[in-house]
């Protein structure tokens, strides 16, 4: 991080603490669900109890259980039936990620650009991810979805104090430097005031850290990080020259003579996902 960015890094911080930045908030049905389901005695009824809160998500949740990632063979037509199929675990996360999408909602057509950018990228590296996943022991592809969609989320306190500063905002170059540098630390800050797992808080520390390593199996920050050079995602001053020796790329057991995975017979899958998560 260099010192333009600390000093910026810094100066959020500081205005968290006062109060003059808000951070990113789940809505408190989502947060409702999750503290439901971490109760070993919560039953799919009280999950719907919960989720018939809120109107707008129960639709969505139907609509994502209907959808050819989930569906079974028959349709969905209320939410308690929704939740015996998919699990309270799995609800819990697909509550979670429906949630997420309603940060991303800007205030002019500026910001609508970038956060639509941002959320995209998400979206492409939750795709990749869970298609990943599908194939690595141990790694849980729900998870794998959501890791994907979080690994950015500190871009988006950065890019509203950046607004404020006109120069920099109207540098696309500098604010994109910005937004690489911070979006680490700032998004380790969001998911520790979420009370987010472990796991999920290291995917948004370590994303971007090619030289990341750890003992024992692959976990979601290798994926995440796969993802991202899979799909390019990585601007090239920061793309590793040969990807395919990094720690995450031999934690998964690829073939370290190529340097692109091949995808085609996957493109279906990561599809029907990405359609899933722009519900």
């Amino acid at each position: 991080m260099n010192t333009k960015a600390a000093q910026f890094f810094n100066d959020l911080k500081q205005a968290i603490e006062n109060d003059n930045l808000v951070l990113p908030t789940l809505p408190e049905v989502a947060l409702k669900v999750r503290d439901a389901v971490e109760d070993d005695d919560a039953s799919a009824q009280q999950i719907a109890d919960v989720l018939e809160q809120d109107a707008s998500l129960s639709a969505r949740l139907l609509q994502v259980a209907n959808s050819p990632v989930y569906r079974g063979q028959s349709k969905v037509i209320d939410i308690q039936t929704a939740i015996t199929r998919l699990g309270l675990t799995q609800v819990r996360d697909i509550v979670i990620r429906l949630a997420m999408k309603q940060m991303f909602q800007a205030t002019n057509d500026t910001m609508e650009l970038n956060f639509r950018r941002i959320w995209n990228t998400a979206v492409e590296v939750a795709a990749i991810s869970r298609m990943l996943a599908v194939t690595i022991r141990g790694i849980n592809p729900e998870q794998a979805m959501l890791a994907g969609l979080v690994h950015n989320i500190g871009a988006l306190p950065v890019l509203v104090m950046a607004e404020e500063d006109d120069e920099l905002f109207q540098d696309a170059h500098a604010l994109g430097e910005l937004l690489y540098a911070l979006q680490d630390p700032v998004g380790e800050i969001i998911l520790r005031t979420w009370n987010f797992p472990d796991a999920l808080t290291e995917v948004v520390i370590n994303a971007h850290n090619f030289n990341y390593n750890h003992e024992g199996r692959a976990n979601l920050v290798d994926i995440v990080q796969l993802s991202l050079l899979q799909g390019n995602f990585i601007p090239p001053q920061y793309m590793p020259e040969n990807w395919q020796q990094t720690p995450a790329f031999t934690k998964l057991g690829m073939d370290t003579d190529v340097n692109i995975i091949e995808m085609e017979d996957s493109q279906q899958q990561i599809e029907q996902t990405r359609q899933t998560l722009q519900m």
